[in-house]
């Protein structure tokens, strides 16, 4: 019998890649993984996306993952490239978002010199990863691949980073005998549990259900439930679209500034089913909600989870399940019980009520756009079911009050507020899925920082719209140094700017509105489009957030100043 034929070691790796049903791989190429590149650019049904920066791959593997459900690959090379990976690779950490992280590391016969570029990249990403590791055998990159996808996927998903010296990939080995599964089981709520939370539900006066990213596959069970039981549903942070919001019972989006209004429910609730959520810091209003800390029976909070650390760690429960949210929800829907109905019509007013501007938005009279009229021509204009990828800044803080997301998988936005998301996020959202409409919403700030991505989606095709609220400043940060300073430094980073222009010299559409007319305009104009549009939105920007003016913290700040003298 013949020897197995050897093949290099990173097309035992594309087998593994393709396998699992990974199609994509995001990276700036690098001297330390050249054949992993070439394998995945002749594979068939997988595509390699060279991006302008390492930070933009890192945003569009964790972005297509979140959209799908399966992990994309992001590749770079040593110190600098994984430096620049990084911010990507976090944000996939804290949004529970599957990633496979190749990085190159300098060959092995130099390992441990302070070799050219050489960092302890397993030390590096062990902190913002799932697992990392660095494998040092050819022959084991395909087994350490399949087992990389397990841990992105079993769990709580989330990254794995796999470093790997430049000597290995073109390494002839033979076929692995055997690879570990890359199919993880989703583990179903035991029927004790079903009837438990059952009844508990059943039973609450005012019971609710905070539903996060874990539940954005389990949207019509999720709807089930809750209509079976009349329990008012809350998004986590940026999870806007885990429940139709134009539903009687969604209660509002758990986000940064939320209003009083939106939490009155939440702290009258005597029942808190928490569904595929870690409770992060912006979702408990800093760590307030739901409040019991003991465990047992004094406490109101339930919670399933597909990951067993993330239950009680952050609120008390009574009872916690392990257990995939779909597969719960479904159960949990179709337990024989009688329920009682409840009336949240007036707290979902309420939630509505925050999403309208107030009056004299129409009337504004600044030095440029009121920003609650952007987010209203947007709602003019562009389809309900687009996707919207979202940027961080206070910008934001519009978007998450006015735009209402109806349907499905229409929000990527990252939980770890990382500035430079939205461009990058709305590429790979266009390649993933070339039918729909993708709108990356953005500030000036953030556009800066990665929207050279724009050139790579002209050079892919992907006419994606990018909406940038340019009022010249790093306005989260503005916002907290008026209210707690009374003055400002360093968040004026100038302007206008001619955001067209370089979105022109990027081979990209540009246009600039200071109107709603010119932004109505320009929107509809770019949705017919078969080319990236940057439109530059000139805001105001004393309106620095929904409820709060520059001038008017300064003021107040101002005002408590003399108070206290």
């Amino acid at each position: 019998m013949s020897p197995a034929p050897l093949r290099p070691a990173a097309e035992h790796v594309v087998d593994v890649l393709a396998g699992a049903h990974i199609r994509r791989c995001y990276t700036v190429p690098g001297e330390s993984f050249l054949e992993l590149t070439d394998a995945i650019e002749r594979r068939s049904g997988m595509r390699l996306v060279s991006t302008r920066h390492e930070n933009g791959a890192g945003f569009m593997a964790e972005a297509e993952a979140k959209l799908t459900g399966t992990p994309a690959v992001a590749a770079a090379t040593r110190g600098p490239g994984a430096a620049n990976l990084a911010v990507g690779v976090h944000t996939a950490m804290q949004d529970s978002t599957p990633m496979i992280v190749f990085l190159g590391q300098c060959e092995t016969t130099r390992l441990g010199r302070e070799a050219f570029q050489e960092v302890d990249l397993t030390a590096f990403y062990s902190p913002i990863t799932k697992w990392a590791t660095t494998v040092t055998r050819a022959d084991r990159l395909a087994e350490t691949t399949a087992q990389a996808v397990r841990v992105a996927t079993t769990g709580r998903p989330g990254p794995v980073a796999i470093a790997v010296p430049g000597d290995l990939f073109g390494e002839p080995v033979p076929a692995p005998e055997a690879l570990p599964g890359t199919v993880p089981a989703r583990p179903p709520l035991g029927e004790d549990e079903r009837d438990r939370l059952a009844n508990w539900l059943a039973r609450a006066e005012r019971p609710v259900i905070i539903a996060g990213g874990g539940a954005r596959w389990a949207r019509e069970e999720l709807i089930a439930v809750a209509e079976r039981f009349h329990t008012g549903v809350y998004a986590s942070w940026r999870r806007q679209d885990v429940f139709p919001n134009d539903h009687p019972l969604y209660l509002g989006h758990l986000g940064l500034g939320c209003p009083p209004e939106i939490l009155g429910p939440l702290q009258e609730s005597d029942a808190v089913l928490v569904v595929g959520s870690r409770l992060s810091e912006t979702t408990t209003q800093g760590y307030r909600f739901p409040a019991p800390a003991t465990h047992g029976p004094g406490s109101h909070v339930a919670q399933i989870d597909i990951d067993p650390g993330q239950i009680g760690k952050i609120a008390g429960v009574w009872l916690g399940a392990v257990a995939d949210a779909r597969r719960a929800l479904d159960a949990l829907a179709h337990a024989p019980v009688t329920t009682l109905y409840r009336d949240f019509d007036g707290a979902h007013r309420a939630w509505l009520a925050t999403t309208t501007p107030p009056e004299g938005v129409a009337d504004h009279r600044g030095p440029g756009l009121h920003p609650w009229a952007v987010v209203q021509a947007m709602r003019r204009v562009l389809p309900a079911e687009s996707v919207i990828t979202n940027d961080a800044g206070n910008f934001a803080s519009f978007l998450h009050r006015g735009w209402r997301f109806g349907h499905p998988r229409t929000q990527l936005a990252p939980t770890s507020g990382a500035m430079g998301y939205a461009v990058p996020a709305a590429v790979a959202a266009k390649l993933v899925e070339p039918h729909r409409t993708v709108v990356a919403v953005v500030g000036d700030g953030g556009v800066l920082m990665t929207g050279q991505e724009l050139e790579t989606a002209v050079r892919l095709g992907a006419p994606v719209i990018v909406l940038v609220f340019q009022n010249g400043l790093y306005g989260t940060i503005a916002m907290h140094q008026a209210r707690e300073l009374g003055r400002l430094s360093g968040t004026e980073i100038g302007g206008p700017l001619d955001l067209a222009a370089y979105a022109r010299g990027l081979g990209a559409r540009g246009a600039t509105a200071s109107t709603p007319e010119e932004l109505e305009k320009a929107l509809t104009e770019a949705l017919g489009a078969d080319a990236p549009t940057l439109i530059d939105a000139r805001t105001d920007p004393d309106v620095i957030s929904p409820g709060a003016t520059l001038s008017g913290l300064i003021a107040a700040h101002e005002e408590s100043g003399r108070a206290a003298g």
